[in-house]
């Protein structure tokens, strides 16, 4: 299995150890010299008070943290945990993902989903009942525009006439597109246009307010990864899915057995995270957490 870390840039009531230029390059280089495979990063432009209120979290813009993230480092992956496609014009999006792609040396793993909060869609102007087909909509025009010339597209709303970009991205087909999500409707979107399938724990309680489906052991997951094979076998795909899914006990002392237990149902990845009030005490966590899981460090890193 490989291990992506959170960046803490959402932790925003500690600024200046988390939220610079400086922050961001440094634990992203320590993280990569502790032997984690990726770092992550999430999507939230216009979260309301009352979600804040009840335990939500601000967000730098994904792919401008991501970049410097990549500046920092030479082989650590960039992913998004996740991005919202439908809060952004697809070609915009596609512009923006391959430029990253390109800087970074094509090191960028786009995990997307379609959104759950319905005033922050408000705020950006995006109808939330429209989500999934606006989702469905730039996957395939991120795809098309990465691979070929002229695309021309009738959007829900937008229309190109035959646009171009260049340069191409650094692998065939560009950057793997995760579909976050534990419905089976995401399952399907994976199978039918995604290389991964990211789901996350959701207990009953919480399952309604983040509109998808619980998931509150490893049971619930292995049955739900049952439906992903079902669902690659009905569509004929051979193609292998990646399975990136945040361990119940994130950083707590069975981390490594859970990491196992889910390595066994087929989880390829596993996103985690750290909680620190200071970057030296962060970066100290993170370390610790890489020895539990056996990680090889790459290097000394930050001192």
């Amino acid at each position: 299995m490989r291990h992506s870390i959170g960046l803490p840039t959402d932790q925003v009531e500690h600024a200046s150890e988390f939220v610079t230029a400086d922050a961001v390059m440094e634990t992203a280089a320590a993280a990569e010299a502790a032997g984690f495979d990726a770092v992550f990063v999430t999507d939230h432009p216009a979260p309301d008070a009352k979600w804040l209120a009840a335990g939500g979290h601000h967000a730098l813009e994904p792919l401008v943290a991501l970049s410097f993230a990549a500046a920092a480092t030479t082989t650590l992956q960039l992913q998004t945990h996740i991005m919202v496609l439908a809060y952004r014009n697809p070609f915009l999006t596609a512009k923006s993902v391959l430029s990253l792609d390109v800087l970074s040396g094509g090191r960028v793993i786009l995990g997307v989903a379609s959104g759950y909060l319905k005033p922050e869609f408000g705020a950006l102007g995006v109808d939330f009942e429209e989500r999934n087909e606006l989702t469905d909509e730039a996957i395939d025009v991120l795809r098309a525009v990465w691979t070929t010339d002229d695309v021309a597209w009738q959007g829900r709303h937008f229309a190109s006439r035959g646009v171009t970009m260049r340069p191409r991205p650094t692998v065939d087909g560009g950057p793997p597109i995760w579909i976050g999500g534990n419905s089976t409707a995401a399952i399907r979107r994976a199978v039918e246009r995604g290389n991964g399938w990211v789901p996350f724990p959701n207990p009953r309680s919480a399952s309604r307010a983040v509109r998808t489906a619980e998931i509150a052991t490893i049971d619930d997951l292995a049955r739900r990864i049952d439906v992903l094979r079902e669902l690659s076998e009905e569509r004929g795909r051979t193609e292998p899915l990646d399975v990136c899914f945040s361990p119940f006990d994130r950083q707590g002392p069975g981390v490594r057995g859970e990491v196992e237990q889910l390595a066994s149902i087929g989880v390829t990845w596993s996103v985690l995270a750290v909680e620190a009030t200071s970057r030296a005490e962060w970066i100290d966590r993170m370390r610790a957490l890489a020895d539990a899981l056996g990680l090889t460090p790459r290097g000394t890193g930050p001192p």
